[in-house]
């Protein structure tokens, strides 16, 4: 008997095809895995500007252009042994993994601007390394720990709910800027002050008072199978999460890098908030997705829980909640 596909669900908008499949989306990229596809002097920042390329970060950026580079979102593969689709990442020892976050740190530092900021994710194990490190290059400014509510149980220890964010910067001049990146609370106990709301407004949607936001995020939904930005990336992270790194330490109009792009997120979270983007990976699969992404992403530009200049709380919005069709 022969093999029956199975067919997904109509809700699952899980971005899943094959290489075969999306070669008019690997066209759309910057192809940079032969050796003289680029030239090995610094190439022209125009023709690095929102590209998904696909190459080896660690060889393509010492030649990239110094000081043009606004913001680096980095998400390298924390040290676990790991298959992104054919792209093996063996898990190093304690001083290998050091070595190698020196090694890929080293080649960005010299392409950012005085003023830019840095961001790198680590799961816990691996924040022990990274922030350690990252502290004899960068100015540390915080630590931030996001609950992930999805994952696999453990018996044997705690179930690993969280991941970390290291902030930095160059210097002590660097953007911030708060009021992009509030956030809308549920008011359970409301306080009135002379019969008026005290610090909370009254909406159509309920009761809601906007917060500056700490570094424990517990707002973040994981992409899962029915929301549109969900792709097979094994460790893909939130349009959400990066949207607030993004408009908090980024202008319009500024350019981000990613180093380690996966499947786009930061390419297509920034494409949709008006910055420029460097994003590069070296599965072809993965570019293929993003250039799925940025191609969705102009029809849709939205980004789940992100709405009215504000972040809302997990579900808290009707028009934002994750299980609607």
């Amino acid at each position: 008997m022969g093999s029956t596909v199975k067919k997904k669900a109509e809700r699952n908008k899980t971005i899943d095809f094959t290489l075969e499949e999306g070669q008019e989306y690997v066209e759309r990229c910057l192809d940079c895995r032969e050796q003289d596809t680029l030239e090995q002097t610094a190439p022209p920042l125009e023709q690095l500007q929102d590209q998904i390329i696909i190459g080896d970060t660690m060889s393509l950026l010492p030649i990239f252009p110094k000081h043009t580079i606004d913001l680096v979102i980095a998400d390298p593969p924390y040290n676990l042994a790991k298959n992104y689709h054919g792209n093996k990442f063996d898990r190093k020892s304690e001083i290998q993994y050091e070595e190698y976050t020196r090694d890929w740190l080293e080649r960005i530092l010299p392409l950012m601007k005085p003023n830019a900021s840095i961001y790198v994710c680590c799961d816990w194990r691996s924040s022990m390394t990274i922030g350690r490190v990252l502290q004899e290059y960068v100015v540390l400014r915080n630590r931030i720990t996001w609950q992930r509510e999805k994952g696999r149980g453990a018996r044997a220890n705690w179930k690993n709910g969280m991941e970390d964010i290291w902030f930095g910067t160059l210097s002590d001049q660097y953007q911030f800027h708060v009021d992009r990146v509030m956030q809308r609370r549920r008011v359970l106990a409301p306080y009135r002050q002379e019969g008026s709301p005290k610090d909370w407004e009254e909406t159509e949607n309920g009761r809601y008072r906007d917060t500056c936001p700490s570094n424990f995020w517990d707002d973040i939904s994981i992409p899962y199978w029915s929301m549109p930005e969900n792709t097979a990336h094994p460790t893909q992270k939130p349009e959400k999460l990066l949207a607030k790194l993004i408009l908090a330490s980024s202008d319009p109009g500024d350019l981000i890098l990613d180093p380690f792009g996966g499947s786009g997120s930061t390419a297509v979270t920034a494409a949709k908030l008006g910055r420029h983007y460097i994003s590069i990976e070296q599965n072809p699969l993965y570019c293929a997705w993003a250039q799925k992404r940025l191609e969705m992403a102009q029809e849709q530009p939205r980004i789940q829980g992100y709405e009215d200049g504000v972040f809302w709380e997990r579900n808290s919005k009707p028009s934002q909640r994750t299980d609607k069709k």
